[in-house]
């Protein structure tokens, strides 16, 4: 593929910034120009590009409008929704491959690809394509003049698996991001909100192709921070397209067998007229689906309501309106104290979307600026900061996920919790678990459940260089960086040697939307049972040391116990030993507390040697 010219680039007007919208289904680019942010479009047409791309069996690959109008003709090869595979592995996406009618694999590296005439070919090498396609367009929109940085959007949902696929699809097409901010944090720039003198408490909803967005922003004296967001990566427009793909698979029921209904030209057919038809709805109270595929003999055509629309899309609306109720708890706020409502994505002009989110918050949200174009507005907004621009203002988004470190016995420690403004950095102090331990693994997780198994694992590493000494001795450091992109970085060092081990995580792929709300449902429906098992595995760690103190120092001092101190800890340590892997708390709180008790004639035993060997030799005056 033809990758733009990094010295190209390097010789462009540092000055010059965009900000790009790379979306599901259409992306577009924007710029500062005249004092506001103005969509870069060639004259007489449409800046949105569809994010589609059809590889012809000779010659280069077509982004855009062309591709989008061969998807029936040749739907193998004609690419769209990439933005659905960004960052994540095979399994997360199982379910949604029946609607694709192009093969999708996974690599032996954990990574997706898609096979193009024998070619495999990642998502973030696709996305390249799409936003080369954009750079190009807009660098001949505006002279000639080369574009070299942008500032790119994501959802606010996407995991730092999903963010850094999406700047590695920039690096792949020659740009250099400056800043990838969420989508509904750069919609409230596009606004100009963070210019009311009032401030408050300000909703984005936003539904897109791919992806819904719910994001609680507060603003005060022009700094915007991000209380909660909440959302699910795989429900946007395409889900309600499906809706009336179904209308048309029971009208060719009878006439087509389910092999007939597999065709790849009749879904890419089905799905476009889909498409045209919820479109048009948004503006009349009826209108028709409608598709021919010639080589199977079919011409469909339905006339479908409003109303029936909007029935068959009424559960997937009450999905995002769950979301918008998660946010508000997750800020403890609640709908009556929301301020300014904003709508964005191309999914909220159906009425019926609107509707029930005016009626949710209580007031009319938001809608004077196009839905589709004002994220790529708000990122040409903090692109032209970020350049130097003139703004009084400061972005202050959050992690979606706690981020932790296993711990011994399979419990998590969590460093850095849910809804945490970012950039942001926390520290953690860790200790070794068995004598002489040089070296320790630390396995960094992303979760909100209280044992590691139940999280997803972003990463391993290990610290190796302890001096050996008894457990529990040794003090190790560990720091955790999420950046401005929301990017994370941890760092491990041992406090008496300064031997450090870092990882940038990089995980093969990131969290499907059933895992976000899983984890998050399960959070507090296993809440109690999640506390006892962390609490369990806890105090199973730390039976493990207190028996092996035992054992370590019985042998020297059992002369100075009497038989019956003797007799008790003996069988407090067998009573330890037997219930150390039961994993029942009140079992392991009872024998923790018994070998306790009946250790303590031993630690004063140990305490008096030590006193005699300390004050052996001395007189009384130099004690």
């Amino acid at each position: 593929m033809g990758y733009i010219e990094l010295d190209v680039l390097n010789n462009a007007d540092p000055s010059l910034v965009m900000g790009i919208d790379l979306g599901t289904t259409n992306s577009l680019a924007a710029t500062w120009r005249d004092g506001r942010p103005v969509v870069i479009r060639p004259e007489g047409a449409s800046g949105s590009i569809p994010s589609v791309i059809r590889f012809p069996p000779d010659g280069k690959p077509v982004v855009g409008r062309k591709a989008r109008e061969q998807a029936v003709a040749d739907p193998s090869h004609t690419i769209f929704s990439i933005k659905r595979f960004m960052g994540r592995g095979l399994d997360d996406v199982r379910d949604d491959l029946a609607d694709f009618p192009f093969p999708v694999s996974e690599s032996a590296d954990g990574l997706l690809q898609v096979d193009i005439h024998g070619r495999l070919i990642t998502p973030q090498e696709l996305s390249s394509m799409i936003l080369m396609r954009v750079h190009d367009i807009a660098c001949r929109t505006q002279g000639g003049a080369q574009i070299p940085r942008a500032v790119i959007t994501v959802p606010a949902y996407f995991d730092d698996a999903q963010r850094q696929a999406t700047r590695d699809a920039a690096r792949l097409a020659g740009i250099e991001v400056m800043r990838i901010i969420n989508e509904p944090t750069a919609a409230s720039l596009a606004y100009g909100l963070d210019r009311t003198a009032e401030g408050g408490k300000i909703v984005v909803y936003d539904l897109g192709g791919g992806t819904l967005d719910v994001s609680i922003l507060s603003l005060e004296k022009g700094v915007f921070r991000v209380l909660a967001t909440a959302g699910d990566t795989r429900l946007g427009g395409d889900d309600l397209d499906r809706a009336l793909v179904t209308l048309i698979t029971n009208g060719l029921a009878e006439q087509l067998s389910t092999e007939d209904m597999a065709d790849p030209g009749l879904q890419q057919a089905a799905r476009l007229a889909a498409e045209r038809c919820k479109i048009d709805l948004s503006a009349h109270p009826e209108a028709e689906i409608s598709f021919i595929v010639p080589h199977r003999g079919i011409h469909f055509r339905r006339q479908v309501t409003r109303e029936e629309f909007e029935e068959l899309v009424s559960a997937l609306i009450d999905k995002t309106l769950d979301s918008c109720r998660l946010a508000l708890s997750d800020s403890g706020l609640e709908a009556r104290e929301i301020d300014e409502v904003v709508l964005v994505g191309g999914s909220t002009r159906i009425p019926a979307v609107r509707a029930r989110v005016e009626a949710f918050f209580g007031r009319e949200p938001h809608t004077e600026l196009n839905p589709d174009e004002v994220v790529a507005l708000g990122a040409a907004v903090q692109a032209h900061i970020l350049a130097g621009g003139s703004r009084d203002m400061l972005l202050l988004d959050v992690i979606p996920l706690s981020l932790g470190i296993e711990t011994m016995g399979g419990s998590v420690s969590k460093v850095i919790l849910r809804n945490s403004t970012i950039p942001c950095q926390a520290t953690e102090g860790f200790t070794t678990y068995a004598d002489n331990q040089t070296g320790v693994d630390f396995n960094v997780v992303q979760g909100e459940r209280e044992l590691a198994a139940d999280c997803r694992s972003l990463g391993n590493f290990r610290l190796t260089g302890i001096p050996p000494m008894p457990a529990g001795m040794a003090r190790v450091a560990v720091r955790f960086f999420v950046d401005a992109d929301g990017l994370l970085r941890v760092t491990a060092r041992e406090e008496s040697t300064g031997h450090s081990a870092d990882i940038e995580v990089h995980p093969k792929h990131g969290l499907c939307d059933a895992d976000v709300d899983r984890m998050l449902e399960e959070s507090l429906e296993f809440a109690r049972e999640d506390y006892e098992a962390g609490m369990a595995a806890n105090l199973g760690t730390e039976l493990g040391t207190m028996l092996r103190a035992c054992e370590r120092n019985l042998e020297a001092a059992r002369a100075e116990l009497d038989p019956e101190s003797l007799a008790d800890l003996e069988e407090a340590m067998a009573a330890a030993r037997s219930v150390a892997d039961s994993g029942s708390l009140a079992a392991l709180q009872a024998a923790r507390d018994s070998l306790e008790v009946a250790s303590m004639p031993l630690a004063a035993a140990l305490m008096d040697d030590v006193a005699r060997a300390a004050l052996s030799g001395k007189k009384l005056d130099e004690v």
